[in-house]
């Protein structure tokens, strides 16, 4: 019987070393790349989460039948003369961590674990020069001089979650009446001009990875849309 020459069998076991080399990066370089896959789809996910649960907001103003409520009523002097504060309803109020905002926002979440998408908001809008003076529009149009008003940006748990974002914490923070700078107020002759900003966030466990770059990581979001007037 004639062996195998040597040299063969030398070459198959350099190949099984370099196959056993390789493998392992492979594989890390392969999970890498479908883990940065899934985490991009759940970011895009976790983005439109936040524009639906703030256009929702934005749409049930003051004057819809179920606001989604901040925590200062609407100001009594900016009023639409149609408007019956006695008949106000704060149907989806930040004391309940708007129900019926969550609600919706979760529904439109797709592959993630809706229940786990946690919603936070916040009301921004303007201030004239009286004491109590939010729910102003950008100019007091009762002033010869046009002063601009100023305008006051919302936080959430006391962070601005238009310039620090990763400044908030997950699950998403309760807010006090100290964190809203208007009301949810809108009004079609522009006598306000309030704004709604609504933070979204989820803690993922990447799967393949996760020992390597980290356990969880915690995604974040945050969009502010114009209030718009019901009727």
């Amino acid at each position: 019987m004639i062996g195998r020459p040597r040299h063969s069998r030398s070459q198959r076991a350099q190949s099984l070393v370099e196959f056993a080399l390789v493998l392992p990066l492979f594989v890390v370089v392969l999970s890498g790349i479908i883990s940065l896959g899934i985490g991009v789809f759940y970011q895009q996910q976790l983005t439109n989460a936040a524009r639906e649960a703030a256009r929702y907001a934005a749409i049930h103003s003051a004057t819809s039948q179920c606001p989604t409520t901040s925590w200062l009523d609407p100001n009594l002097s900016r009023l639409p003369d149609d408007f019956d504060l006695n008949n106000y309803y704060a149907c989806d109020p930040p004391s309940l961590q708007w129900p019926e905002m969550t609600a919706h926002a979760r529904g439109k979440v797709f592959a993630l674990n809706a229940n786990e998408v946690t919603f936070a908001a916040c009301w921004s809008g303007y201030w004239d020069n009286t004491p109590n003076g939010w729910d102003a529009g950008p100019i007091d149009p009762l002033d010869p001089a046009h002063t601009p008003n100023t305008f006051k940006n919302c936080t959430i748990a006391g962070v601005d979650p238009r310039t620090n974002l990763n400044g908030l914490a997950c699950p998403a923070p309760s807010t006090t009446p100290a964190d809203d700078q208007a009301s949810d107020l809108a009004a079609a002759d522009a006598a306000s001009a309030n704004q709604v900003t609504v933070y979204a966030c989820y803690v993922w466990r990447p799967p393949l990875l996760g020992d390597l770059i980290g356990s969880v990581i915690t995604m974040r979001a945050s969009i502010t849309e114009a209030m718009q007037n019901q009727k």
